[in-house]
């Protein structure tokens, strides 16, 4: 029986079915906008925290750790609350809108990406920002040139949040209301099409999911050997 779901799943797949590929899709637009929006607007702020001298540095890393493993239902929760109709951004009309899960994402994101960048910025060699800063460079110049030393760490950095992203359910689901065709992505397809006893899609997105996985570790796995051969030199 499991070698027959597998088979009619690699079928699904290989036939490039429609609705499959739409779901695909979906996911990776909705978790790609995320991560591009959550490290546009972490790395500056990593790098501020990294590279300044502000009373509130600690509390703001405690804060972004902790953040780290806020439970995505809490964020969905939070965010239908305020989007909902009676609720505060009810107006704009975002509840069950792929801009609604991209906001949710957004959020679970940015800690992620704001405490490994901090620690790829605190952990480049401070004689490199000294020298920079001996040299006549501007704050600006300074901090790209950390950015640059530190790009290995950053990258891995939005790596490990987009891994976070493609596997995450919770809020999305709150907020997206996994309507067909609309705001159904490949998790929450999952969840939905094996309680309803239709394994062939839950299993077709799940190998999907399983080789997206895969290509997200080995390209964390390529940087960071990149990043140690970097060290070494």
């Amino acid at each position: 029986m499991i070698g027959d779901i597998v088979e009619r799943a690699v079928h699904l797949i290989l036939n490039g079915d429609r609705e499959l590929f739409g779901i695909i899709a979906l996911s990776l637009q909705v978790s790609g906008s995320a991560l591009i929006i959550s490290s546009v607007l972490a790395i500056p702020l990593a790098t501020i925290i990294g590279l300044s001298k502000f009373h509130l540095n600690s509390f703001l890393v405690n804060v972004m750790n902790t953040f780290m493993g806020l439970p995505p239902v809490v964020v969905g929760l939070i965010l239908y609350i305020l989007l909902s109709r009676n609720g505060v951004l009810g107006f704009l009309g975002l509840l069950y809108t792929p801009t609604a899960m991209i906001i949710a994402q957004s959020i679970l994101a940015f800690p992620i990406v704001v405490s490994l960048c901090h620690t790829a910025i605190v952990g480049i060699d401070p004689v490199i920002k000294q020298a920079a800063e001996a040299l006549g460079a501007t704050r600006f110049q300074t901090a790209l040139l950390v950015i640059r030393e530190a790009r290995y760490g950053i990258l891995s950095a939005i790596i490990a949040a987009l891994g976070r992203l493609m596997s995450e359910v919770g809020a999305i689901l709150i907020v997206g209301g996994n309507i067909a065709g609309y705001t159904r992505v490949m998790t929450t397809t999952i969840a939905m099409e094996a309680d309803k006893g239709n394994f062939e899609m839950a299993v077709a997105l799940g190998l999907i999911l399983l080789l997206i996985s895969m290509v997200i570790n080995l390209l964390l796995q390529r940087v960071q050997t990149k990043k140690m051969k970097s060290t070494a030199l």
